[in-house]
């Protein structure tokens, strides 16, 4: 159930269990700190890499992945255009990453039940970034360095330093989902 803050919640990753387990859904929050870039194929990457009990690219314990295709940076700018992207297209792999460590995804839209199930599981955050505002959300990453599979262009897995990067926790540890609570809190209030 939301709390409904009116001021945000600050947190700086690597993201401790105290962090997510503190978070609601339709909690606001400002992160900074590193967060690292994946999207379709840099999951199948790094899903093949985790069946082979290879390591990834980038720590996992307590870190958060942003669903994100960045635009080429424009001269003297760290990033470009770094709107979310679909988060349902990871659902396949999201639970395998949960159980490897991650804490937090960035995204948009809905998760399938395996997902939110998986959140609970492991203790983890769903966060949503604000589609369509790429060339804003750009302005709060203060820097960007591909790690991982350069050949896979705007989605190479990328490590970016956020500063106060505005979220929105859609489904936190204890199930909750603020998509669903606002069609019922709709439904609810537009019954006559």
């Amino acid at each position: 159930m939301s709390r409904g803050h009116d001021i945000p919640v600050r947190l700086t990753t690597p993201l401790s269990r105290w962090d997510v387990e503190s978070l609601h859904a339709g909690d606001r929050v400002l992160l900074s700190g590193v967060v690292y870039t994946a999207r379709d194929a840099a999951h199948a990457r790094l899903i093949a890499l985790l069946e082979q009990g290879q390591p990834l690219p980038f720590p996992t314990e307590g870190q958060v992945i942003y669903y994100v295709g960045p635009t080429p940076p424009r001269p003297g700018a760290p990033i470009g255009s770094a709107g979310p992207t679909t988060s349902g297209r990871m659902d396949p792999y999201t639970p395998a990453l949960l159980a490897a460590g991650i804490k937090g995804l960035i995204g948009k839209g809905g998760r399938s039940a395996e997902v939110r199930d998986a959140l609970v599981k492991h203790r983890a955050i769903y966060f949503a970034a604000t589609g369509g505002a790429g060339a804003l959300l750009a302005q709060k990453i203060r820097s960007a360095a591909v790690v991982a599979w350069e050949d896979l262009g705007a989605e190479a897995v990328r490590r970016l330093v956020f500063e106060d990067f505005p979220l929105v926790v859609i489904n936190d540890v204890l199930g909750n989902d603020l998509y669903e609570e606002g069609v019922a809190r709709y439904r609810a209030e537009s019954r006559p």
